[in-house]
């Protein structure tokens, strides 16, 4: 093919970039901020929209029984803005068959009220097998010997909130159209 001559469809050229094609990406680069909702611990990881590599960061320890509240809603404030954070992805858990979990309903409740805090958008992924999906990293590390040690709670809920996030990027499990 000669410079300057544009590539025509079949002709093997790369796929569109989705950064580029998706109507709901962000002009500029964005920093976001995804969440594992769990009554025990929130899973966090980041990443911004220019080299949309997700890294975790240490899980927020829920106090109480009654699962996240006003206490988390205060941390994770502090933590998207100290992040520089531009939007919010929730995971919302589904089950196997598709159905709605029991706590989809919260974790979409938790996450709205978080980005209301911040006056951010908020935009939800399917999180269906995503933990699993983070033992199955978490352990490939550990026998590559990247990793020591026991792997944590936290730890698994954190790299499963990047495994949310690496599905919004890519337009994957979207359940807010």
């Amino acid at each position: 093919m000669s410079p300057g001559t544009p590539e025509t469809p079949g002709s093997g050229a790369t796929p569109p970039d989705p950064r580029t094609t998706d109507p709901r990406a962000p002009s500029r680069p964005e920093i976001v901020l995804a969440l594992d909702y769990g009554l025990r611990r929130i899973g966090l990881a980041v990443a911004d929209t220019l080299t949309r590599a997700p890294r975790p960061l240490p899980a927020l320890q829920v106090i109480g029984d009654a699962g996240p509240g006003e206490r988390e809603l205060t941390a994770l404030d502090a933590v998207a803005r100290g992040l520089g954070a531009h939007r919010l992805i929730a995971g919302c858990p589904y089950n196997a068959d598709g159905g709605a979990h029991p706590l989809a309903g919260r974790a979409r409740s938790f996450a709205a009220a978080l980005g209301a805090r911040r006056a951010l958008p908020v935009h939800t992924v399917d999180e269906r097998y995503s933990s699993l999906e983070a033992e199955d990293r978490l352990r490939e590390r550990r026998a590559a010997g990247h990793k020591r040690g026991r792997v944590s709670k936290g730890e698994v809920d954190s790299v499963s909130a990047a495994v949310i996030l690496e599905r919004w990027l890519s337009g994957e499990g979207r359940t807010d159209g």
